[in-house]
C-alpha cells in the first residue's frame, strides 16, 4: 500500500494583500453606515475627479510653455506639503493612519511598512496626486528618455508623498490620538483660510506678472524631493542626463529616509508603553502653581474669567469659534492691504468678528448652566457674571484688534488714520459687548457638544435673531461715533482733530458696554429658568 498523500497547504495570503483588502473593507463599511455619508463621499469623489481633470487639462495645455517646468515643480512641492500636514489636521480621515491598532498582531516592521505603504495608495488622495503628477510629466517631458524618466519620477514622487504622510502620522500618533491632538483639527479652518487667501494672492500676482515670477523659487525647489523627480524630467528633456539622474537619486534617497524613519517610529510604537499622559509629580506641581489664575481679580470676577479661559482652551466648539474669528479678523484686512485694495477701516473686521463671541454666552455652558444659575440671586450677581464674561473677551480682543489695526496701517502706510480706525474699532467692540449681553439673556440657544452642528435642532431661528439682530443693533449704536468720524474727515477744520477719535471711541465703547451690561443684568436674573431650558437642549 502506498502511503497516504496529504493535500498541499494553501499558501498564506501575503500581508500586503490583506491590508489592501482591509482598506477596501473599511471604505465599504464606512459607506454603509448612512446614506448621508455615502452621498458625501460620492460628492467628494466627483468634485475631486473634476478638479483633477481640470488640473490635468491645464498642465497639458502648458506643454511647450517656457515656464511650464517651474509651475509643475512648485505644484508638486505644494502637493507634498499638503500630504505632510494632512495627518496633523485630519487625523480621523483615514482609520489606517493609527498603527497602534495593530499592536497585538505578530507583524514585523518591514512587512508592516510595505503593507501600509501599498494600502495607502488606495483612495481619492493618491488618485488626485497621480493625475497631477501625470499632467506635470506631460507638460515638461520632451523625448522618449524624458518620458521614461517621467514614469520613474512620477512613481517616486507619489511614494514619497504617501511615505511622508505616514511618517508624520507615526511620529505624532500619541499626540493625535489624545484630546489635545484632536484639537489640532480645529486649526484646519485657519490653514484652509490662509491657504485660500495665499493662493488667491499668488494667482493675482501671476495674472499680472506672468509665470516668469516662479522661476527663482522653482530653481531652488527643483532640488527638493519629491519636486526633484519632476525637475529630473525637465533636465532629461534638455539633455542633462547626469542632472536628471542626480535629481531622481535625491527623490529615491528621500523615500528611503522616510521609510527608515517610519519604520523606527513603528518599532517604538509597537514595543514601548505609552507614558505620554502620565505627568511627573514635579510637572503636576508646576502646572498647579503656574497659569494666569494668579493674575486675575479676586472674587467672582476672577473665577468667571478663569472658567472662560479654560473654555477657550479645552472646549472644542469654543476653541473652534475663537480660532475662526481670530483668523478671519486678521485675513480680511491684511490680505486686502497686501493686495493694495484695502482700507484701514477694514481693520474693524477684527473687532466685529471677536465681538460676535459675546453673543450666546450661556450656550457654551450647556446643561451645566444650572451651577451658574444657583449663584445668581439678584441683578447685581447677574451684572458681575456678565461683566466678568465681557472682561474675558476683552482680555484677548483689545490687544488683538489693536495689533490688526496697527499692522493694516503699516501695510497701507496710512498712519494718519490709525487713531480714528482704532477709535472706531473700540466703539464697535463696546457696542457688540452691549448687544451680546442682552441677546445672551433674551435669545439663548444650545450648542451641541457632539457632531459638527453649532445650534441644536429647532433653535436655528433663535441663533439668527441673536447674531444678526445683535449685529444690526450694534451698528446702530455706533452710528453717533461713525457720524462724528465722517464729519471730522469732510470738515475743513476737522482734519487736525481726528486724533481725538481714539479717546472718544474708547470712552464711547466703554460707556455703551457698561450700559448694555446694566440693562441685561435684570433680564438675566429674571429669566434663569428659561435660559437653562434653552441651553440644555443640545
Amino acid at each position: 500500500m502506498s502511503a497516504p498523500t496529504t493535500a498541499p497547504a494553501a499558501p498564506a495570503a501575503s500581508v500586503t494583500s490583506v491590508f489592501v483588502r482591509l482598506k477596501l473593507s473599511l471604505l465599504r463599511n464606512g459607506l454603509r453606515q448612512s446614506s448621508g455619508r455615502r452621498a458625501a463621499y460620492v460628492a467628494s469623489v466627483v468634485v475631486t475627479l473634476l478638479f483633477a481633470a481640470l488640473q490635468l487639462i491645464g498642465l497639458i495645455a502648458l506643454r511647450g510653455h517656457a515656464h511650464a517646468a517651474s509651475l509643475a515643480v512648485l505644484l508638486v512641492a505644494v502637493l507634498a506639503l499638503g500630504w505632510a500636514v494632512m495627518p496633523l489636521f485630519f487625523p480621523g480621515g483615514d482609520e489606517t493612519l493609527d498603527p497602534t491598532r495593530l499592536v497585538m498582531l505578530p507583524l514585523r516592521p518591514r512587512a508592516l511598512v510595505r503593507a501600509l505603504l501599498t494600502a495607502s495608495l488606495v483612495g481619492i488622495g493618491p488618485l488626485f496626486t497621480l493625475c497631477l503628477l501625470a499632467g506635470s510629466v506631460i507638460a515638461v517631458a520632451h523625448g522618449v528618455l524624458a518620458y521614461v524618466v517621467g514614469v520613474v519620477g512620477a512613481v517616486l514622487a507619489l511614494l514619497v508623498c504617501v511615505a511622508l504622510a505616514r511618517a508624520v502620522a507615526a511620529a505624532n500618533i500619541r499626540l493625535l490620538t489624545s484630546r489635545k491632538g484632536r484639537d489640532l483639527a480645529v486649526l484646519s479652518g485657519l490653514v484652509i483660510a490662509v491657504g485660500a487667501q495665499a493662493v488667491n494672492f499668488g494667482a493675482q500676482r501671476l495674472g499680472s506678472s506672468g509665470l516668469g515670477e516662479l522661476d527663482p523659487a522653482a530653481d531652488l525647489v527643483r532640488w527638493l524631493p519629491p519636486a526633484s523627480a519632476i525637475g529630473a524630467v525637465d533636465a532629461a528633456s534638455e539633455g542633462s542626463y547626469g542632472v536628471a539622474l542626480l535629481q531622481l537619486g535625491l527623490a529615491a534617497a528621500a523615500l528611503a529616509a522616510l521609510i527608515a524613519v517610519w519604520s523606527r517610529h513603528l518599532t517604538r510604537l509597537m514595543t514601548e508603553p505609552d507614558g505620554s499622559t502620565l505627568p511627573t509629580a514635579g510637572e503636576t506641581a508646576v502646572r498647579q502653581s503656574a497659569g494666569l489664575a494668579r493674575l486675575l481679580p479676586a472674587g467672582r470676577t476672577g473665577t468667571v474669567m478663569e472658567r472662560g479661559l479654560r473654555y477657550m482652551w479645552r472646549d472644542p466648539k469654543t476653541k473652534a469659534a475663537w480660532v475662526t474669528s481670530l483668523a478671519i479678523g486678521l485675513i480680511v484686512p491684511v490680505f486686502n492691504a497686501v493686495q493694495g485694495t484695502g482700507s484701514i477701516y477694514f481693520a474693524c473686521f477684527a473687532a466685529g468678528m471677536l465681538g460676535i463671541l459675546m453673543y450666546n454666552q450661556f450656550g457654551q455652558d450647556t446643561s451645566a448652566f444650572w451651577m451658574v444659575a444657583l449663584t445668581i440671586s439678584s441683578p447685581r450677581d447677574a451684572y458681575v457674571e456678565l461683566r466678568a464674561r465681557a472682561c474675558t473677551l476683552l482680555l484677548i480682543t483689545l490687544p488683538y484688534a489693536t495689533l490688526v489695526t496697527v499692522l493694516t496701517a503699516a501695510l497701507l502706510g496710512d498712519w494718519t488714520r490709525l487713531p480714528e480706525a482704532l477709535g472706531l474699532s473700540f466703539a464697535l467692540l463696546g457696542a457688540m459687548l452691549a448687544t451680546g449681553a442682552w441677546t445672551s439673556a433674551r435669545f439663548p440657544y444650545s450648542i451641541p457638544q457632539e457632531g459638527y452642528k453649532n445650534v441644536a435642532p429647532g433653535q436655528v431661528g433663535l441663533a439668527w435673531i441673536s447674531i444678526f439682530g445683535g449685529m444690526v443693533a450694534a451698528a446702530l449704536l455706533c452710528a453717533p461715533h461713525i457720524a462724528l468720524t465722517i464729519w471730522l474727515n469732510v470738515s475743513a477744520d476737522g482734519e487736525n482733530l481726528t486724533w481725538l477719535l481714539l479717546p472718544v471711541g474708547a470712552a464711547y465703547g466703554a460707556g455703551i458696554a457698561a450700559l448694555g451690561l446694566r440693562l441685561a443684568a435684570p433680564r438675566t436674573a429674571a429669566r434663569l429658568p428659561e435660559i437653562l431650558t434653552a441651553v440644555s437642549k443640545g
